[in-house]
């Protein structure tokens, strides 16, 4: 699930000139496997709705209440359409103070709020109520990703002592490069280390090159395919840091790809325009 206000990965945002980014806000949720639903509509302000503790997208909202941050959700998916609804909570053992800037210039900052988490599912498909590891993060940005970066990868990886490694790689379109570990542990305490070698894998469906951070000799691999599109991939992938096997939710973006115009038609098709909205009264 990812919430936007300015949805970096619309293209009526971007055909709009990035002007109004509450004119262009979001909450997309994606499920994986047999039945696997997509909903990722970009909605108007009229749709767009905050308090301190609440912020609302159309008929789907998150709230904030009793340290728990809960998704509620009432979207249309594609391509199987059909109506996707119902609950999601997610608890974060702790909520960090951290913010990471992305760029020298502060212009993209990662903010990690709950690395660790349980998150418990309901929603409204036979077999969708579960309960696990979740996480919480945000990036905020005052230009478009394409526009600053050509590729980036991302990696969360859950540790058996309660705790959660993230890695951050970049590559600057002004030629530097970011490249981050960081260690979380359950009470939110960040400690940043060297990580291990970036390291290949396969690559995508789509061909987008993939490479997280591993221990010397140790062969990543994906265990579980999420997300496969032109510019972008998500998957579980198995990897070794620090001498120890770990699983997590990996990304590879591929911003040249994205920064193609063929991309926006495609995009589209996959994200629909509704900027008409009223909330009941």
């Amino acid at each position: 699930m990812i919430s936007f206000i300015g949805s970096v990965f619309s293209p009526w945002y971007r055909w709009s000139g990035r002007k109004s980014p509450d004119n262009h806000c979001c909450i997309n949720v994606a499920t994986y496997g047999p039945g696997g639903r997509w909903t990722m509509t970009d909605r108007g302000r009229d749709a767009l709705r905050q308090t301190r503790d609440t912020f609302e997208v159309g008929p789907s909202k998150l709230t904030w209440a009793g340290g728990k941050l809960v998704f509620d959700i009432d979207e249309m998916t594609w391509p199987h359409m059909g109506r996707l609804k119902g609950r999601v909570t997610v608890t974060p053992s702790a909520v960090t103070g951290v913010e990471l800037p992305l760029k020298a210039d502060g212009s993209h900052v990662w903010r990690p709020f709950a690395p660790s988490s349980e998150i418990e599912v309901d929603l409204n498909q036979p077999g969708w109520q579960w309960k696990g590891h979740g996480y919480f993060d945000a990036n905020f940005g005052t230009a478009a990703l394409e526009d600053d970066f050509s590729y980036w990868t991302w990696g969360r990886f859950p540790t058996k002592a309660n705790g959660a490694w993230c890695f951050y790689d970049a590559s600057m379109r002004d030629g530097s490069e970011l490249a981050v570990g960081v260690h979380f542990d359950a009470d939110g305490r960040a400690e940043v280390a060297e990580a291990p070698p970036r390291t290949r894998f396969p690559r995508s469906k789509w061909l987008v090159r993939r490479e997280t951070r591993a221990d010397p000799g140790y062969k990543p691999r994906q265990v579980h395919d999420m997300l496969d599109a032109p510019f972008y991939c998500r998957s579980a992938i198995r990897t070794k840091v620090f001498g120890e096997e770990v699983v997590g939710v990996h990304e590879a973006l591929d911003l040249d790809r994205f920064a193609s115009p063929l991309i926006k038609p495609m995009l589209a098709v996959k994200v629909p325009r509704k900027p008409g909205w009223s909330f009941p009264t």
